[in-house]
């Protein structure tokens, strides 16, 4: 089983020639810190003042990273990915706009997307953020207003005036009509964790969500970043939440995506930072989430969404010594598009369920929700040495190097 992961001919089969080469010279400019740090504030500089660089990115970062301009566009790709039997996860790229008309406007993108995705035999999920749905400040202004316990789920809005008050319905009444859209097309929606301190209004929302739409199947699912040290206590709680509410629990589990802003926030709150103290207590939570979750499938339904080798072993290890099998509904694998594909085609070839977070949206709108990620998630960076002796390997044995 280690094994199967070192498989490049199968991880690359669905990419030319052209395709594996400009891959690798991407993975090897990332590979330099200071380039990602440079190149991304010239980057964002340049869209903002309409320079010539669009052609550029549409033909490196976004070919690599993302699905297309539109739904449609975005096709041929996730046609591509279901031929070798891989299932997408639609996420709509665009960075937040602010103010309810845009708010407005991002709902019916997302039930749009639901929509679409219902047409296709390859997309069981589509992925939101509430900060695409609701103004960051509100969400900041309630983050200490948020009960979770199998006695009450409640955001308390008295401290809200009257015009907040009518936002926040807005944000729920967002959240629950594409919800509903999701659970009348049987897909399932990934609410995307986000920072600390807006994070305790957004697992209210979700827990509002899920108590209202699953029910009798599971329909919504909060992310759990487990680079917090708190977050395998707030799983296990959601659990008992669940089953004293009598709904069924669905969990996306990451490691996280906001480490560094999270140190400096704290730093300048002078605050504890709610990060783990080191890698390997990321590690050691984020497989005992999985344990957690699989030795609850009878009300839990989780997506392990990691780029990390030994936690996806970790997993299927799980699986094959239960002999639970490999299409386990309650089961999914996920990695983003454009990178490690040594595990999301070999899960595939397996037979288990897995797919790749698939971004889509204009070239102006997603290169700087993409940059801004890569900035923030450092276990991209991380991640590039593993994917440069990949696409190398595979090079070498199409002859290529």
């Amino acid at each position: 089983m280690e094994k199967m992961f070192e498989d490049s001919e199968h991880a690359f089969a669905y990419k030319s020639d052209g395709q594996l080469r400009k891959a690798y010279w991407l993975f090897k400019m990332m590979k330099f810190n200071w380039l990602i740090s440079f190149g991304t504030n010239f980057i964002l500089a340049a869209i903002k003042w309409r320079l010539p660089v669009i052609g550029i990115l549409k033909n490196t970062l976004y070919s690599q990273f993302v699905g297309g301009e539109t739904l449609e566009k975005a096709t041929p790709v996730v046609n591509k990915l279901g031929n070798y039997d891989v299932d997408v996860i639609l996420d709509y790229g665009a960075e937040a706009k602010e103010g309810e008309a845009n708010f407005d406007l991002a709902k019916e993108e997302f039930i749009k997307a639901i929509r679409y995705s219902a047409t296709q035999t390859s997309i069981p999920f589509i992925s939101l953020k509430i900060t695409a749905l609701a103004r960051f400040e509100l969400l900041e202004k309630l983050n200490s207003s948020v009960t979770i316990n199998p006695g009450a789920i409640a955001v308390d809005a008295r401290k809200l005036t009257f015009e907040e008050n009518k936002e926040w319905q807005n944000v729920l009444d967002r959240t629950y009509a594409i919800c509903e859209a999701a659970l009348n097309l049987n897909l399932g929606v990934l609410i995307d964790a986000e920072e600390s301190w807006i994070q305790n209004t957004i697992d209210g929302v979700v827990m509002l969500a899920m108590n209202a739409y699953n029910q009798k199947q599971v329909t919504v699912y909060n992310t759990i970043q487990l680079y917090r040290s708190d977050k395998l206590d707030f799983l296990q709680l959601s659990h008992r939440t669940a089953r004293q509410h009598s709904f069924l629990l669905g969990v996306k589990l990451v490691r996280g995506a906001y480490m560094e802003k999270e140190r400096a926030w704290a730093q300048e709150k002078n605050q504890k930072s709610p990060i783990q103290p080191d890698k390997s207590a990321t590690d050691a939570d984020f497989n005992k989430a999985i344990d957690f979750c699989f030795n609850h499938l009878e009300n839990t339904s989780v997506v392990v969404a990691t780029h990390n080798e030994y936690s996806n072993l970790h997993a299927l290890s799980i699986l094959q010594g239960r002999q639970m099998g490999q299409a386990n509904k309650h089961v999914h694998f996920s990695q983003l598009y454009g990178m490690s594909d040594n595990i999301t085609f070999n899960l595939a070839k397996e037979g288990y369920n897995v797919s790749k977070y698939l971004p889509y949206g204009s070239v102006a709108d997603v290169i700087p929700y993409l940059l801004r990620r890569a900035q923030e998630n450092s276990s991209v960076a991380g991640q590039t040495g593993r994917e440069l002796f990949l696409l190398g390997k595979e090079m070498d044995r199409r002859g290529l190097a």
